[in-house]
């Protein structure tokens, strides 16, 4: 005869059927959480997050490194403040374009625009000639930049020997005003692309230019220096030879 065992009911914690209730549980179990963050509903999706990207970068820079404190950079960058560059380089276009103007004039020079001077205008001459005379096949480039350093230590020495003790002129001004009257030879040196190599009109041509250059640079050296006055025949002497020896290089 078997033996008979009393076994004690199962009770589950909801109570009820265990295959029909565990269905309804499943539906109002949450969704587990991660620490320290609030319970999200089971049936919602990513929050959006809006961010404003000009004050987080303020804030940013508003921040010091250390404290949270607000730099000092931040208040003192005024980008409207700041110089151009190329007055920062000292270079000025309109007074290298009204010096510029003032030599296509060589009756009415006017001195008072080469109080400053400046070294920006006579490079780019400089540059110029070189550019034509490569055009014309001849590569002179250092040749033109040594005689117009010759050529301003000529003059230099030359002027304050004349002038004496009443003497105010510096290398810097006379290179400056050297390199502006070599306007006429860069304009000989464009217009001697055009000229027929031969014959007596290129000659006369030179001449006139020669002229046109001592002309202008004899008088501004006269009126940005003092004590040269007297001696205008030497100085225009000396301006003629320095701008002949430019010409030559333009004729051959």
């Amino acid at each position: 005869m078997a033996k008979q065992f009393t076994v004690p009911p199962v009770v589950f914690p909801s109570g009820g059927n265990p295959t029909v209730v565990g269905a309804s549980n499943m539906q109002q179990r949450r969704v587990p959480t991660a620490p320290f963050q609030p319970p999200r509903p089971v049936n919602s999706g990513i929050p959006f997050m809006s961010f404003d990207m000009g004050q987080a970068a303020l804030n940013s820079l508003g921040a010091g490194p250390i404290g949270g404190g607000p730099t000092s950079s931040l208040a003192t960058a005024n980008f409207d403040d700041e110089e151009p560059l190329l007055d920062e380089l000292g270079i000025h276009p309109e007074q290298i374009w009204r010096k510029t103007k003032s030599i296509l004039n060589p009756f009415r020079v006017n001195p008072t625009v080469y109080k400053d001077s400046d070294l920006s205008g006579p490079i780019f001459l400089y540059l110029s000639l070189c550019l034509f005379q490569l055009l014309a096949g001849k590569i002179q480039f250092g040749v033109i930049l040594g005689w117009i350093v010759v050529s301003s230590i000529f003059l230099y020495v030359v002027f304050n020997m004349l002038a004496g003790r009443n003497g105010n002129l510096d290398l810097h001004t006379c290179t400056s005003v050297v390199g502006y009257c070599l306007l006429p030879v860069v304009m000989l040196s464009a217009a001697s692309l055009f000229i027929p190599q031969g014959g007596p009109v290129k000659y006369v041509i030179a001449g006139v230019f020669i002229i046109w250059a001592t002309r202008a640079c004899t008088n501004l050296m006269v009126s940005v220096a003092d004590g040269g006055e007297e001696h205008r025949g030497l100085i225009s002497y000396a301006c003629f030879l320095i701008y002949t020896l430019f010409s030559l290089l333009v004729i051959f």
